[in-house]
């Protein structure tokens, strides 16, 4: 049923199906002694999961680009993206280590050797070296879109794009963090809606383009950040 579902949603080869069935098969084996995700089936992972991250493939160039995707989780939508797009130099970021040791078998079972699986606190990691580095940043299911542009535009160099992914409701979401994207060097290129196969959902995903370099003093700590959204 995967396979068939992901075939009539997407265009993409034999070795993708592959790939997305056995990361299906340890996602399921590895949710049963830990919390990845609420979603299970073959049926629903491959629409709600897998359908809706590779989404991002139709909305950004991500043709040899560097991607980061902030607080990744069981990997969505990164690892989605590198399955469909062999070629991006992905770093796969997340603040729970057990979820970076799910991530790194994925990794290792589909062959994906160059994946960098990394296990940090985003507003620290964008302190470092991975400061103002990447193409994209991307980011599903975190947070608030005025705490989530301080987390993820500072890993964007100038001219480089954060996409949020985001449900259908994001009005309110986007004038409380317009002041902030504008503080931390972005600007709200365009907001596009689409559909996920074979349900009536229809999400967003929210496009920023990195303009000016972000201020030395963002990211902040998060308590600061959660206590004094930009």
């Amino acid at each position: 049923m995967l396979e068939e579902i992901l075939r009539q949603g997407l265009d993409c080869d034999e070795t993708a199906l592959r790939r997305f069935r056995r990361y299906y098969e340890l996602l399921t084996e590895w949710n049963k002694v830990m919390n990845l995700t609420a979603i299970s089936g073959e049926e629903d992972t491959a629409r709600l999961h897998f359908l809706d991250c590779a989404a991002l493939t139709g909305l950004a160039d991500l043709a040899g680009k560097r991607v980061i995707d902030v607080g990744t989780g069981a990997g969505f939508p990164g690892l989605v993206l590198k399955i469909l797009r062999p070629e991006l130099d992905l770093v796969l970021l997340d603040s729970l280590d057990k979820r970076v040791k799910f991530l790194s078998a994925v990794c290792a079972e589909l062959g994906f050797g160059d994946v960098r699986c990394l296990h940090a606190r985003a507003e620290e990691a964008a302190a470092g070296e991975l400061r103002q580095s990447f193409d994209l940043a991307c980011s599903r299911a975190v947070a608030r879109l005025n705490l989530l542009g301080e987390l993820c535009l500072p890993f964007v160099k100038q001219g480089g794009l954060f996409v949020a992914m985001k449900g259908p409701e994001l009005s309110e979401e986007l004038r409380e963090a317009e002041r902030g994207i504008r503080l931390l060097g972005g600007e709200v290129e365009r907001v596009a809606e689409y559909a996920v196969p074979g349900t009536e959902l229809r999400h967003n995903a929210v496009l920023i383009r990195k303009v000016t370099d972000t201020p030395k003093k963002y990211p902040r700590k998060w308590a600061q950040m959660k206590k004094n959204p930009l």
